[in-house]
């Protein structure tokens, strides 16, 4: 219908599509969704029935000609600058995005497009399937308390639990029998704490090889994915899918291959003192001076107790989520004048842990909504945390009519914490505190947006290495003296954290810096090698493996195992969004630290200073959203001539 009537107007053009688009996004989205968070037979099913279809229908609309044509001749039109500067990305993203999904070709190489796109489509569901199926196989069951020494009350809780969800009924957290799982929570615990070798060992090398092996095997998806992804960029003229990537992002191939290699020559070193004090501490423990990968982490936090003494287990307590939620609402009602408040029961859920809530604006109306899923649930919910819209906010879907009104955004929030244990609320680590407030800084960004028209409302449009900006800006916060001691309240004193533990976190802030930048590194480059210098389909003289052991030749202190097959589990570039575009986590850390420097530059402890610089972030950054190109949106110098003024 739209190609029959459509005309080069707002109105006859980006409106209907707007409702086109809209409509099957809402309803993907949410299966989609389901798909990550309970995962079941029967919803994988349907999906593979529909996917095709789906994907079809997304190249008919891509591949418009009249549509297409139309925004070409708005574009250049005479009334082209009285558009503002958010319609105009718009528009020229739409046509951006139409080359880029194959309008200019040939009918026959536009057919052979289709099939690649529907084909990658299908390779990932499969990939992410195996990577969750392969993660829950995995089960030791533990029936003598010696081979599981070393473990915190927390770790044994869990694998009770666990074990009792598994048939074992009589499981306690004293008595067990324990079972240990690949899921974060129960794997990092035995990484970081058990003193049983043997059982590193073997929980390590089943989690690097997960989805490796068997009917589960993603070696072929892989080699088939980067195949494919290599004929889609040479379709479209460009020499490796990275630079097909990069079309739509601030980097280039080389320019973030320069970034990486700059932050690669600056971790080495440190890195290398990283292993090798490491090495002393664990001699000096009595431990042989070779460590393998499965000894790291725990020596790593026997060094981190021993020099900083502080112990992650026992800091638990301090974070219970119900209190680091009180205190990251406090913090974005300080920064940006907003609150945020339960609104259970007036939004279907799930699962009965999922709570919602709903953001109020400084005069008290609602202007966002979220939910939260924040507990691991292995046997149907994806690894790793997450945060994506429900809808976004909307002019043209506005509920109320009249010109000021909307339609408010809505995001989900998803992490993978330790769950409650008994009558224990869930006690976080620091990194799962760290990790709720960079998952928020992203839903900030999708529900603080200012954007009326949804193609550039919110995260929508903003480019893939400026998006962790918000994110891991708020990660900063969490070091923040007065936000810490609001969020780090005993869950049963509601004694504060003490002052010298703060000290504490503070100075071990930086404690193995240099080997945890080379492990992003490795990724962030793999990534990238695989996307443009690779050959897939067995033209070259490298495996996927072998690109990743010269990466890590580069990027890894200790070499990784023969069979370290990680590779096989890397759902961000398989089954995600962030095929070449891994070092965008790096690209956006130097972006964040530059914007979290300006509430520095005022005084962190100057609140009149701090919120006026929120205002100013929450009115560039977060408000302008997918409107405007990142390095056009700037709050330093708007700070700047504040202090002057």
């Amino acid at each position: 219908d739209l190609e029959r009537t459509v005309e080069p107007s707002w109105a006859k053009l980006v409106e209907p599509l707007e409702k086109i688009v809209d409509r099957l996004q809402l309803v993907w989205g949410a299966v989609s969704h389901l798909k990550a968070v309970k995962d079941n037979a029967d919803l994988r099913a349907a999906i593979e029935e529909v996917q095709p279809e789906k994907v079809a229908f997304d190249l008919k609309l891509s591949q418009s000609k009249p549509i297409y044509n139309a925004f070409k001749a708005i574009r250049d039109s005479p009334h082209w600058d009285s558009f503002s500067d958010a319609r105009k990305r718009i528009i020229e993203v739409q046509i951006r995005d139409a080359i880029l999904s194959g309008i200019a070709l040939e009918d026959h190489k536009r057919e052979e497009f289709n099939n690649i796109e529907k084909e990658l489509a299908k390779l990932s569901e499969k990939f992410s399937e195996h990577v969750l199926d392969s993660t829950k196989k995995f089960e030791k069951l533990i029936t003598e308390k010696k081979h599981i020494e070393g473990l915190p009350s927390t770790a044994l809780g869990l694998a009770a639990q666990t074990a009792v969800s598994k048939g074992h009924g009589n499981a306690t957290s004293e008595n067990g029998p324990w079972v240990i799982t690949l899921d974060a929570p129960s794997f990092m615990a035995v990484m970081q704490h058990a003193k049983n070798r043997a059982l590193r060992e073997e929980v390590y090398r089943a989690y690097i090889s997960r989805a490796s092996e068997g009917d589960l095997d993603n070696t072929q998806l892989i080699d088939q994915i980067l195949k494919l992804r290599l004929e889609k960029a040479k379709l479209l003229g460009y020499n490796n899918f990275a630079e097909v990537s990069m079309a739509s992002k601030m980097a280039t191939v080389e320019k973030a291959e320069e970034l990486l290699e700059k932050l690669r020559s600056a971790s080495w070193n440190p890195a290398v003192q990283d292993l090798e004090d490491l090495k002393a501490f664990a001699k000096d423990q009595g431990e042989a001076d070779v460590l393998n990968h499965w000894d790291l982490s725990f020596w790593s936090e026997r060094l981190r107790e021993s020099k900083y003494e502080i112990n992650e287990e026992e800091l638990r307590p301090f974070f219970s989520l119900p209190k680091v939620m009180d205190g990251l609402f406090s913090l974005a009602n300080k920064l940006f004048g907003v609150s945020v408040e339960p609104a259970d029961g007036i939004a279907p859920v799930w699962n009965n842990d999922v709570r919602f809530y709903r953001v109020n604006d400084s005069g008290g109306g609602p202007i966002a909504y979220f939910y939260f899923d924040p507990y691991s649930r292995p046997s149907e919910k994806r690894g790793g945390a997450w945060m994506d819209e429900v809808v976004g906010r909307s002019r043209v879907f506005s509920q109320g009519g009249g010109s000021s009104s909307v339609r408010l955004p809505v995001a989900h929030m998803v992490c993978n914490q330790m769950p409650p244990v008994g009558d224990k609320p869930s006690l976080m680590t620091f990194r799962e505190v760290e990790t709720v407030f960079h998952e928020f800084g992203h839903a900030l960004q999708h529900m603080l947006t200012k954007q009326d028209d949804s193609f550039v409302a919110g995260i929508r449009n903003v480019e893939w290495d400026a998006v962790e900006l918000p994110s891991q800006f708020m990660e900063n916060w969490c070091y923040h003296r007065e936000t810490l001691l609001s969020i780090g309240k005993h869950y049963e004193t509601g004694e504060s954290i003490p002052d010298d533990i703060y000290e504490k976190l503070l100075a071990a802030r930086t404690f193995r810096a240099g080997s945890l930048s080379l492990r992003q590194l490795r990724f962030a480059t793999v990534d990238l090698e695989l996307h443009s210098k690779y050959v897939p389909g067995g033209g070259g003289s490298e495996s996927i493996f072998d690109v990743d052991r010269r990466v890590s030749e580069r990027t890894q202190i200790l070499p990784p195992l023969a069979e370290d097959k990680f590779l096989c589990s890397f759902s961000h570039i398989f089954a995600g969004g962030y095929a070449a575009g891994y070092y965008s986590y790096k690209w956006a850390e130097v972006l964040s630290a530059d914007a979290f420097s300006a509430f520095e530059e005022a005084g962190l402890d100057d609140d009149k200073a701090v919120k006026e610089t929120g205002k100013l972030f929450r009115d560039t950054i977060l408000a302008l959203g997918g409107g405007r190109a990142p390095l056009e949106v700037r709050i330093i110098p708007t700070i700047a001539a504040l202090r002057i003024a």
